[in-house]
């Protein structure tokens, strides 16, 4: 940037690059909507008002004009896509900064993961904005590919588009005062820390905001999203494909509390990307509940750029990025043009940038030891059994123990009670580990599903109404090295390559939607699934969400942060 030209132009001696004329400017430091023309220079804007001369003129004939929208968190390998792929379905949606825990491909490939995104990042028109993971591995009750300690923490802190610490999903750690969770936290003093703390409350959340955590996103009721916020987190109000809190948490923004409030989506699929969008879709969604249009745009520009430190874009003034969208209905948020750095990069919902993916990087990362039907075994010690229960609409589970069908000594899948075998496989290190457990409200009642997406460590998960089929299933994983799949009668009956770390695609966006979708479809005709079946399967395998996970280890009472 020329500073000295963006001055000269912003006083009208020199003129813009570009002036964006007529247009209907939201105002999003102080919630209001001003007539006029904008500036822009070298990326920048120069200034808001009567600048009529530039070396390009559009005339927005009366459109709105709006910051463009920020992603507050979200865990990007969640699509599925490639790291230009991810841009090509979220820019055209307005969205030009995502905040990302990279969390995901770093379990699996390390350091190594977080510079392949940083390193593709660069070559698209949309900011991505990492933070660095601090739970890698996410608990010792599991096995994940790759560790990171507070060494390698202040190293990633000191890398470009780096900007805080992400999500400290080990709460217990930080309440009992863990030595090595500490380190981190320390390593990240005075940077944005983000925080994970499901249901803590009390003298616990006093604990672990002492230690610097400014955030929370897993809040799943009004009374805990209401505590977390008097007690001074911001409240990132999350909607993704699988975790949906905007209906319950809406509520808590008011004209006292809504600057400490943002909207974020945590995991999106490709397919919700492609069809309904990403923070652009939560913004329509809480406009369509009653919330303000103004100020729900609010919630995913300034108030987000504000909570990070991004001092350079959220708003539209003098100074800040030309990271800019028109809008030509405002209650429906439809989004016409985007414009990046000045430069318009989205139109009428399509990409006018394409960046082809690269074949061979983070290959080979699905080693298995050979298993057989014995491996999946279930040793009956009683006529009950542990269960996992899904919560509808949410990644929470519930315990229970339920009375089990047990055959020869061994605890048998039963859809009659709907309570399914699963199985947790260490993908990282061939140590032939399995976990092995059982869930209910899945709704299978035949074949199998299997996928090398397991949050956070990333090890195939399978669960299954039989075991040949399990076992058929989670052998195709390996030989595609990485992806998602559906058996039956020992049959693959659709499945989705996932060779990137075993959890990214390289194929186009609509390409890996028109897999997905059919991969879906052909799980939903195995009996009565919940929607997202593959994107709940993914959290079965996550030892920091209440009450019951399986990992490669076995079943891990959150509550009790062991392994029971």
């Amino acid at each position: 940037m020329n500073l000295a030209e963006l001055i000269s132009v912003a006083r009208g001696q020199m003129p813009p690059d570009l002036v964006l004329k007529n247009a209907r400017i939201i105002n999003t430091f102080v919630g209001k909507v001003e007539q006029g023309n904008v500036a822009i220079h070298d990326g920048r804007i120069a200034g808001i008002g009567d600048y009529g001369q530039a070396k390009q003129i559009i005339d927005l004939h009366g459109d709105y004009l709006a910051p463009a929208l920020i992603d507050g968190h979200t865990h990007i390998e969640s699509s599925m896509l490639h790291p230009t792929q991810y841009a090509c379905a979220v820019v055209p949606r307005g969205v030009l900064t995502v905040v990302t825990d990279l969390h995901e491909i770093a379990n699996v490939c390390g350091l190594a993961g977080i510079r392949f995104v940083a390193s593709w990042a660069q070559k698209s028109p949309l900011d991505i904005l990492c933070m660095a993971p601090s739970c890698v591995p996410a608990t010792t009750l599991e096995t994940s590919g790759a560790k990171i300690g507070a060494e390698e923490i202040r190293d990633i802190l000191a890398y470009p588009n780096v900007i805080g610490l992400g999500e400290v999903m080990n709460f217990p750690g930080v309440i009992n005062c863990d030595r090595e969770v500490l380190d981190k936290l320390t390593a990240a003093r005075g940077r944005v820390i983000d925080g994970h703390a499901p249901g803590l409350s009390g003298k616990e959340l006093n604990a672990y905001m002492a230690a610097g955590i400014l955030s929370e996103h897993e809040s799943t009721t009004l009374e805990e999203g209401k505590e977390k916020l008097e007690r001074g987190m911001y409240l990132m109000i999350r909607e993704g494909s699988s975790e949906k809190n905007l209906d319950t948490l809406l509520p808590l923004v008011t004209d006292n509390t809504y600057k400490r409030c943002f909207f974020v989506v945590d995991d999106r699929s490709c397919s919700d990307l492609l069809h309904d969008g990403d923070v652009d879709a939560v913004v329509r969604k809480a406009i369509s509940r009653g919330l303000e249009p103004i100020r729900a745009l609010q919630m995913a520009t300034i108030n987000t750029a504000e909570y990070f430190r991004l001092h350079d874009r959220g708003a539209i003034a003098p100074g800040y990025l030309a990271d800019l969208i028109t809008i030509t209905n405002l209650p429906k948020l439809e989004i016409d043009t985007v414009f990046y750095r000045g430069k318009v990069v989205a139109g009428r919902g399509k990409p006018l940038f394409s960046v082809p993916a690269t074949p061979g990087e983070l290959t080979d990362t699905v080693r298995v030891k050979r298993l057989n039907l014995q491996s999946l075994r279930l040793s009956a010690t009683d006529d009950t059994h542990p269960v996992i229960e899904i919560v509808p609409g949410q990644i929470v589970t519930k315990k229970r123990v339920e009375k089990v069908k047990v055959e020869d000594g061994a605890i048998m899948p039963d859809t009659e009670k709907d309570i399914l075998k699963l199985a947790v496989v260490e993908r990282h290190r061939a140590s032939g580990n399995v976990g092995l457990g059982l869930v209910k409200g899945f709704g299978l009642k035949r074949g199998a599903l299997a996928s090398s997406i397991g949050h956070d460590s990333h090890n195939i998960i399978a669960v299954g109404a039989d075991d040949l089929d399990i076992l058929r299933a989670i052998e195709e994983i390996e030989n595609l090295q990485g992806g998602l799949v559906v058996c039956a009668n020992r049959e693959i009956l659709a499945s989705l390559p996932l060779p990137v770390a075993g959890l990214l695609s390289l194929e186009p966006l609509d390409e890996v939607v028109s897999q997905f979708q059919k991969l879906e479809e052909t799980a939903t005709s195995l009996g009565d699934l919940p929607p997202a079946p593959f994107s709940i399967l993914s959290f079965l395998a996550l030892p920091v969400i209440p009450e019951l996970r399986l990992t490669d280890l076995g079943l891990v009472d959150v509550a009790e942060f062991r392994l029971i």
